[in-house]
């Protein structure tokens, strides 16, 4: 029998399962949803009655209640608290709110990419003096009328937002529908063409501009900046994948560049320049050269920076942190003894010799809504004196006043009372008095 010959050897060819590369990070969705959301609360606020301005009693309104002097604490408490908190946050993450949150921002970066839209991308208006190239094939009289049309409505309804700030909802619906109230200063019509101008100029021509060298704000930001506040970091190791390469730099809208960023540079801390690096090392299978990153920017090793960062955290919460407690202390007490109305009890014009018969219980409410109350004088029989009333209603943030007045019974001597007003929801007001009697 002969031998077959033996079969060859298969041979293994070796397969390398590459993994797919991590989708990167994308931060400017994300600061889109919180710019849009910061507009929407923009109007909340005031509408809901969160917080606003009352022009007619000069008064600031929280949770639809006024704010007096006399409310020392719970205004105080409540600003020393807000400050704290801000430059914890400005010495921690920089300019996050230039970037993320700031209606300016968030309006010109809209009016660029709008203008974009219709006039071509050499058209968006820099920051820098580069010059407006107005796209050939869209230098046409329709685009112009469209986006200076879309440009006109935004700010309609841009300067209706500071209204809100000042009246009520159905006042600003008076407003809008041109009905007669009262209640609306005579030149509102003027304030809001100027309101509108003043729009109309920062979307069409200020934009950025103003962000860059004109916001006091972001200088008072800048202030409080360290080398260890939130930074873009550029990975120099690998400076080659970059080579010949700007995207990340064509994508910032504040003509910086994102790998020679410093302490005191404009940089806003956006994202859109690392999303912009990630995108683009992606397609290569790489992660992006830029990152945020928090930390001194000499040191290289992360647990160094993880070091230096809590460090530099720890110091900034050690000397925010008692201002923090003391002012919510402040606003927690301002808010527990607030008063929700006032009494007070003044000398009537009534004179008989020189002997006053007369008082004025004057009682002011400072909720945005009616009340009933109640007047009593205790200490006094109730023989040897007059109320006009005893009891009435008040409208909202109004004011109203009873007329006491002295019997010529009364005991002669000097003589001390107590004057108390009641609300129906439990409040007492009480207003000692001492009157002399001949």
């Amino acid at each position: 029998m002969s031998k077959q010959p033996a079969a060859p050897e298969k041979k293994i060819i070796p397969i390398k399962v590459v993994s797919a590369p991590t989708p990167p990070k994308e931060f400017h969705w994300k600061r889109r949803a919180v710019q849009i959301g910061t507009l929407i609360l923009a109007v909340l606020i005031p509408a809901a009655g969160l917080f606003r301005i009352d022009p007619m009693a000069g008064a600031f309104v929280v949770l639809d209640r006024q704010i007096w002097l006399a409310d020392f604490f719970m205004i105080t408490g409540l600003w020393l608290l807000i400050v704290s908190i801000l430059v914890l946050v400005y010495s921690t993450v920089g300019t996050v709110f230039c970037g993320w949150v700031c209606p300016q921002n968030t309006l010109s970066e809209w009016a660029n990419n709008l203008t974009a839209k219709y006039l071509g991308k050499r058209a968006v208006v820099h920051s820098m003096n580069d010059t407006m190239v107005v796209a050939a094939a869209k230098n046409t009289l329709l685009n112009w009328v469209i986006l200076g049309t879309i440009f006109l409505v935004a700010s309609l309804f841009l300067a209706l937002i500071p209204l809100f700030y000042f009246y009520p909802m159905e006042q600003i619906w008076s407003f809008i529908t041109f009905q007669h109230d009262g209640k609306l200063a005579k030149s509102l019509y003027w304030i809001y063409t100027v309101g509108v101008i003043l729009f109309f100029i920062d979307i069409a021509v200020m934009r950025h501009f103003w962000c860059r060298f004109a916001c006091i704000y972001r200088m008072w930001q800048h202030s409080f900046k360290t080398k260890q506040t939130l930074h873009v970091r550029y990975d120099a190791s690998r400076a080659d994948a970059c080579t010949k390469c700007n995207y990340c730099a064509t994508s910032c809208f504040l003509d910086l560049d994102p790998k020679q960023t410093d302490i005191y540079s404009s940089c806003i801390n956006c994202g859109d320049c690392i999303d912009a690096c990630n995108r683009l090392q992606a397609k290569q299978g790489q992660p992006g050269l830029l990152r945020f990153e928090l930390g001194a920017r000499e040191d290289t090793s992360p647990a160094g920076k993880l070091r230096d960062a809590s460090y530099s955290l720890l110091g900034r919460v050690g000397w925010t942190a008692p201002f923090a407690i003391i002012g919510s202390a402040m606003f927690i007490w301002g808010i527990i003894s607030y008063e929700p109305y006032h009494v007070t009890v003044y000398r009537g014009e009534s004179l008989q010799g020189k002997n006053f018969q007369t008082y004025r219980i004057s009682v002011a409410n400072k909720l945005y809504h009616p009340a009933q109350f109640k007047v009593k004088v205790n200490g006094l029989a109730t023989d040897t004196f007059h109320l006009s009333e005893q009891q009435f209603e008040m409208q909202p943030v109004g004011r109203e006043s009873i007329e006491l007045t002295m019997g010529d019974n009364l005991p002669h001597g000097l003589l001390s009372f107590v004057v108390e007003v009641e609300s129906a929801d439990g409040w007492v007001g009480r207003f000692p008095i001492q009157h002399y009697s001949k």
